[in-house]
Formats: structure tokens, sequence, C-alpha cells
């Protein structure tokens, strides 16, 4: 027992490095996502988080893109508490049977112009806890969803360039008029 003490006092943490601030692909990824976002609503991009029941690995990575490294606020992303001021809402986690009426609820509170995000495999319908028996299933099987971001969890400049490829379709001439 002393021995592993010892030697987990001793052995460097198992971590990968963060990205560096001037990394090439985040600053481009977010200037897109700012200018498509001023030109499109002339203000910040206001998003809600709804966790509709994950393990909360995917809201680490979108809690990451308000961190030191990230800090989308410099990109025109804001999040409200409120799904009222939101634009988007970022949809976690296999529909649980208990969230099934919040996320409803939140879904219609949210104005108009409003676009889904399903984040993460289990939103997305094909996680580990897609086929348990405490779920609805997807974000899809409640509310109608705008674009899907896959991985387990995806990493924050994932949900970026995400977003920035939702915002450059919304702003398509075509896709001006939803389904």
């Amino acid at each position: 027992m002393r021995t592993l003490l010892l030697r987990s006092l001793f052995a460097r943490p198992v971590t990968i490095g963060a990205p560096s601030p001037e990394d090439v692909a985040l600053a481009k990824t977010g200037a897109a996502l700012e200018a498509q976002a001023r030109r499109l609503y002339g203000r910040a991009i206001t998003i809600r988080a709804v966790d509709a029941g994950s393990c909360n690995a995917c809201e680490l990575e979108i809690h990451a893109l308000n961190n030191a490294v990230y800090d989308v606020e410099r990109f025109g992303i804001r999040f409200a508490a409120s799904p009222r001021h939101a634009d988007v809402l970022l949809v976690t986690g296999p529909v649980t049977k208990n969230m099934k009426v919040a996320l409803e609820r939140t879904y219609a509170a949210t104005p108009d112009p409003k676009w889904v995000v399903a984040v993460g495999d289990c939103a997305c319908g094909h996680g580990v806890f897609a086929q348990s028996y405490a779920t609805v299933g997807s974000v899809a099987d409640v509310v109608p969803i705008d674009l899907r971001i896959s991985g387990c969890p995806p990493r924050p400049i994932d949900l970026l360039t995400g977003l920035l490829a939702l915002l450059e379709r919304v702003s398509a001439p075509a896709a001006r008029q939803r389904p």
C-alpha cells in the first residue's frame, strides 16, 4: 500500500496538453462564427444548455467553452440561464422519462427562430444509454433538431465547428424557411 501511495505521489499527471491560445484552428473557427452571428443576428448568439439525462461528460466540454483556453465570449457566444433569452438549445444526453416534459417546455419557451443542437452520441441516439429502460429515446424523438454533433464527448472545437455549420446553413437562402 505504501509503495502504491509513493508511486502515485511522484507520478506525473496523465492529461493532454491544452491547446495554445494562438491555436490557428480555434481562432479561425471563432472568428468565422462571430462574423456569421453578427451578420445573421447583429448581436451575439445566446445558447441555453439543457441536460436531458446525460453522464455530464458533454456538459464538461460545453463548460470548457467558457474557460480561459477557448473563451467563446470573445467570439460573440453567450450562455443564458433562461430559454426565453436563447437562440440555440444545446441538448445533451438521451431524454429520460423524467426530463421529457422539461425539454418540451424548454423548447416551447425558446422564442422563434430557434435551433436545437443534439450534442454527443447519447443525444443523437446511438450512445451507451440509448436503449435504457429510463429513456424515451434521442432528442429527435422529443423535439425537432437542426444539427447533430456526435462524439463521446465532442471536443470544444467540434462544438464551435458545429455551431458555425449551423449558422452557415441557417444563413443560406434555401434554409431560411424551416420545415
